[in-house]
């Protein structure tokens, strides 16, 4: 399981105002935290407030790869911003992300072929996300035919089939799970499929636990990454156990110290 750690993001107080102010010390913090916590990329997103998104990526990439060399994932709607973060990027980055509308597939696709860089697919479009599960494979199909066109390999897209919060959106939940299960058998090799997890919790009184039984129910389908708190602790050592379960890595009794150092 490929955990992508989500906390550096304008979304946050901190993160926000750091960005805002240019001052790198809660972006590097964070990054260095989320590290140690066994996150294995980076989510960066300069947030909704960031007046310049293009200058507030490039910072964010140069003042995290400072202290810190995982991948990192650049998180934006702003497709400018994406690519100049890319040309700055020390290691192949993941784009974080594109629905399955013709023009942003267009203008996303071939930047990530020509960055050598993994990308997040949605399955969304114009008319918004789906409530059930074929609908969102439907537009999966539509990515994966997109990274069939423009020779992106099969396993550098992630779809995302967009999991909502369970307190307003109880029926998406186990859509989502039937999704990630047919979303596996769209093309041999399988694409690769993530979830923003902590959504299925936003504003739910015990987030931690709603988040980890969530993800064991999604590995258990297939998923393969989540944007997570990689410094949840018991998040990680679920994260750790299902790979154990499902046969996907070799046991040994320190296996949970074992996922969280590779």
């Amino acid at each position: 399981m490929i955990i992508i750690g989500e906390r550096i993001n304008g979304m946050f107080t901190d993160i926000g105002e750091a960005v805002k102010t240019k001052n790198p010390k809660p972006l590097q913090e964070w990054a260095i935290k989320q590290k140690e916590g066994g996150a294995h990329y980076i989510d960066l997103n300069t947030g909704p407030s960031c007046d310049d998104r293009v200058a507030g990526m490039k910072w964010m990439v140069e003042v995290v790869q400072e202290v810190c060399d995982l991948p990192l994932v650049l998180d934006s709607t702003n497709y400018d911003a994406i690519e100049a973060g890319l040309k700055l990027c020390k290691k192949p980055a993941m784009i974080n992300s594109v629905p399955a509308e013709r023009p942003k597939i267009e203008r996303v696709f071939p930047m990530a072929v020509e960055h050598n860089a993994q990308i997040i697919g949605l399955t969304m479009n114009e008319k918004g996300i789906p409530k059930n599960a074929d609908a969102r494979v439907a537009l999966a199909m539509e990515l994966v035919a997109a990274a069939d066109e423009f020779g992106l390999p099969m396993e550098d897209l992630f779809i995302d089939p967009l999991i909502l919060p369970v307190n307003v959106a109880q029926d998406h939940v186990p859509e989502v799970l039937e999704a990630i299960r047919q979303i596996k058998f769209l093309a041999d090799p399988a694409p690769r499929t993530v979830l923003g997890l902590s959504n299925v919790s936003q504003k739910s009184p015990d987030r931690p636990l709603l988040n980890r039984v969530y993800l064991a129910m999604a590995a258990a389908c297939g998923l393969d990454a989540a944007i997570a708190d990689a410094n949840d602790d018991s998040l990680m050592e679920t994260a750790a156990s299902v790979e154990i379960l499902l046969n996907q890595a070799i046991y040994c009794d320190s296996y949970v110290k074992v996922y969280r150092t590779r």
